[in-house]
């Protein structure tokens, strides 16, 4: 039997009509069901809802073979899995925004406000600044307008919400989208069966 994780939130219905394009069902499946598992028609398949963040430490620990997650968890998370196929569903893009258009050029350090410190990090590493990152869970937007901090390292997917707290796309970060990851040693050991689900999402990708 292969394990499958799938990230919950908004990009798990998209990822389930996915599934079901390419002839993997979960019969019991509905979309208010508390369920966490579910299986496939034949028992091949075992379905398990977790959240986006813990995707990839299910997937890394072996405890499923295959995750499907936001490629913002995969950069957060840096997991020792292999990253096999982009499912090309929940566009959006990382970005530092800010009130101030030249908040890069200010600071000698920046203070910088995420829900992803470690891909804050890795980014302005590779510019040669110094920052300290503030790992905030929620209303990341706030940071700067109580002068908590310089720049915010966010998802953007419309804009609006900084739009409407007088904040702005200063730089693009990475494009982000849904990915299918796989277990390193599952993918040894379960290779047909892990190729086959790969196989069947591309060809309705293709």
């Amino acid at each position: 039997m292969i394990t499958l994780a799938l990230a919950k939130g908004r990009t798990a219905k998209d990822t389930i009509e996915l599934l079901e394009k390419a002839s993997i069902t979960f019969p019991n499946f509905h979309a208010k069901s508390r369920k966490l598992v579910f299986y496939n028609e034949s028992k091949t398949i075992k379905l398990i809802f977790v959240k986006a963040v813990d995707v990839t430490t299910y997937v890394e620990k072996g405890a499923a073979d295959i995750g499907i997650v936001g490629k913002d968890n995969l950069l957060e998370a840096q997991a020792d899995i292999y990253e096999l196929l982009d499912l090309k569903i929940g566009k959006c893009k990382f970005a530092v925004a800010s009130l101030e258009n030249d908040a890069l050029k200010q600071a000698s350090t920046l203070t910088v406000a995420s829900k992803y410190p470690t891909v804050a990090r890795n980014f302005f590493k590779r510019k040669g600044i110094a920052i300290e990152a503030i790992k905030l869970n929620g209303s990341v937007e706030l940071a700067p307008l109580i002068g908590m901090a310089d720049v915010i390292v966010d998802i953007v997917e419309t804009g609006t919400t900084l739009k409407e707290n007088g904040l702005a796309v200063i730089e693009d970060i990475e494009e982000i989208s849904t990915r299918v990851v796989v277990n390193k040693a599952s993918f040894a050991t379960k290779t047909q069966s892990i190729q086959q689900i790969i196989n069947q999402l591309k060809a309705i990708l293709e």
